[in-house]
């Protein structure tokens, strides 16, 4: 028998909108998260992007909201907000803003409200003011808070969504300030990617006694995303692939990821000269730039994004049907992030990595952590000159030894074992159940 929201024990304005948005059968991960999250208790959740996180943790704690006030009395004016959810990125937190919205459709006395950066404080201040959930980036939140245009005194649930990315942006000690301006909170809900060591040390700082449930680990594969590698003899070798993938009739939309700032702009400039519809995304641009770029490519009117990892964090447009990796990932698990903005929803999609000679150390780093090899495949006409090297074998490689650069590179995507920590629940994979009907995927 499929499980319906309903089934979960929400409030009823909350099942009105789940209904009117068209979604009836949650997904795995909320399947497996909302009941526990309504329970009570500190949660670290490990799953796939794509596969409902987002819903999955709000709804549980908008019906907390909705039953701590059931006469549905309008929350006084003041900047004392109940819940919080921390981002790691501006376009996170408006996804995650946006769908908090969309629930509260049919909730009297719940406002939702956004603060990050790149927008103006005035206006930020103006809407936080009685406002019940707060969605944040961590800086931001701090600034406004020393100002005194906000007290996190009485929030009572704490949401970390993205959490290693929010440490490899450097949110370390913003975090645990914030942990320490809410320390009577109820409950503390963190997602992440990976349980590597660094998260395990920062849930240990901020949870109590946290349980864990991992719905999907980087190993996983993802079986809705063909994965694809060609190997490149230089930058203009690259060039002609992308152009031959970006001509794929299959591609509605893709996201071109680039190693910086300077390179997106390049290639989508490059790209425009060859007829294609791009745009560059990066965190250097004003947030009113980024916010129209994104709109132009939820609506469809720009068809390639060529964008830095910071930027396409939490970028969930069902559309895009193809990723491709123009620059590789710094960091090995950057790569699951990334192939993840394709395939959402239970929809197919395409990843392919273009990758040069030189770059051999970083392809064994991802094919180390996410313990599944990339298949180069050729291009007829656009055949790499010269052949990639073997790995090189050193002393220790029989008895099972890693190659001193990919034992470097997987150390620091933390991809070494299952870290020791709180108790460990396993699931299955986050895929949609059989006979599901449309779900929420963010």
């Amino acid at each position: 028998m499929t499980m319906t929201f309903k089934d979960l024990g929400l409030a009823q304005p909350l099942l009105q909108a789940t209904e009117a948005l068209g979604f009836t059968t949650p997904t795995p991960v909320q399947a497996q998260i909302i009941p526990h999250a309504l329970e009570g208790g500190d949660w670290m959740v490990s799953s796939q992007t794509g596969s409902g996180k987002t819903a999955a943790f709000l709804l549980p704690l908008l019906h907390q909201l909705l039953a701590k006030n059931p006469n549905n009395k309008p929350v006084p004016g003041r900047a004392e907000p109940q819940v919080l959810v921390l981002c790691p990125t501006r376009e996170l937190a408006q996804q995650v803003a946006n769908d908090a919205i969309n629930l509260v459709k049919f909730c009297k006395g719940i406002r939702i409200a956004t603060i990050m950066g790149g927008m103006p404080y005035g206006k930020q201040i103006a809407q936080i003011r009685g406002a019940s959930l707060v969605v944040a980036t961590p800086g931001r939140l701090l600034d406004l808070h020393d100002s005194r245009a906000i007290r996190l005194n009485k929030v009572q649930y704490l949401v970390a969504d993205e959490a290693d990315r929010m440490l490899d942006l450097g949110f370390q000690e913003d975090i645990e300030a914030i942990h320490a301006l809410c320390s009577e909170r109820q409950q503390t809900l963190m997602f992440s990617a990976t349980f590597a060591p660094r998260i395990m040390q920062l849930a240990e700082s901020l949870m109590k006694a946290p349980q864990r449930i991992e719905l999907a680990s980087a190993q996983d594969k993802h079986e809705n995303i063909a994965q694809t590698l060609h190997w490149a003899d230089g930058v203009s070798h690259k060039h002609a692939l992308l152009n031959h993938w970006l001509s794929d009739p299959t591609m509605e939309q893709a996201v071109v990821f680039a190693s910086t700032q300077v390179d997106s702009e390049m290639i989508a400039d490059q790209l425009r000269a060859a007829g294609h519809s791009a745009t560059a995304l990066h965190g250097a641009m004003p947030q009113a730039v980024r916010n129209r770029r994104l709109m132009s490519l939820r609506k469809g009117q720009t068809k390639i994004l060529v964008a830095t990892d910071v930027a396409a964090r939490g970028l969930d447009i069902p559309t895009i049907t193809h990723v491709i990796n123009f620059g590789l990932p710094m960091k090995a698990e950057d790569y699951v992030h990334r192939i993840g903005r394709t395939g959402r929803a239970g929809r197919s999609g395409v990843a392919i990595t273009l990758a040069e000679h030189r770059e051999r150390v970083k392809v064994r780093a991802i094919e180390h952590y996410t313990k599944q090899p990339l298949q180069a495949e050729i291009i007829p006409g656009l055949e790499p000159k010269e052949k990639p090297k073997k790995p090189m074998h050193r002393p220790g490689d029989k008895r099972g030894g890693k190659s001193f650069g990919q034992h470097r590179e997987a150390k620091k995507s933390g991809g070494f074992g299952k870290p020791k920590g709180p108790r460990f629940m396993q699931s299955g994979k986050s895929g949609q159940s059989s006979g599901q009907k449309r779900s929420f995927s963010n």
